[in-house]
């Protein structure tokens, strides 16, 4: 079994960085300077923002589902990044983080989830993906609730 990491599509938020701070207010969003080199991660590259990179911060739905699960919640992207694209491979936006993983059926339920510690997502998004029910996983940094990223089955034929 095999599973796939995308960050989002950088297209859905590039004319973000063309609004004024009064625009982007009115969208829920705001325009930040990363403070460090940790702290800020990206949801399209799956890397944390360098000290001094200019941000959006918005609100995001993340899970756009027509059941009780739908979610939404604060994530930050940056300007000109490529969308990450890992198989088999965490990014590092997981690195020394602990995430809260919900693995839900193709219809948007919510089938089971697992926290994994620094080091151990690898081995829990395959725990996961060990029932057959769940389509995919949503992972989410544990302490802070905000979307990390969408983790998919890959290579699977049904």
């Amino acid at each position: 079994m095999t599973y796939r990491i995308t960050g989002l599509a950088p297209d859905a938020f590039a004319a973000l960085f063309d609004l004024s701070d009064a625009e982007l207010a009115s969208r829920n969003a705001r325009r930040v300077v990363a403070q460090a080199d940790r702290g800020f991660p990206c949801r399209i590259s799956l890397e944390d923002a360098r000290a001094g990179e200019e941000l959006i911060l918005l609100h995001h739905t993340s899970h756009d589902v027509v059941t009780p699960y739908r979610s939404a919640y604060a994530i930050y992207v940056r300007r000109d990044v490529t969308a990450a694209d890992l198989i088999d491979a965490t990014p590092q936006v997981f690195e020394g983080r602990p995430l809260g993983l919900r693995g839900f059926d193709q219809e948007g339920n919510l089938r089971d989830a697992r926290l994994a510690l620094p080091g151990e997502a690898d081995s829990r998004i395959r725990d996961l993906f060990a029932n057959p029910a769940i389509a995919y996983i949503h992972a989410h940094n544990a302490a802070h609730g905000c979307f990390a990223a969408r983790i998919d089955r890959h290579g699977e034929t049904a």
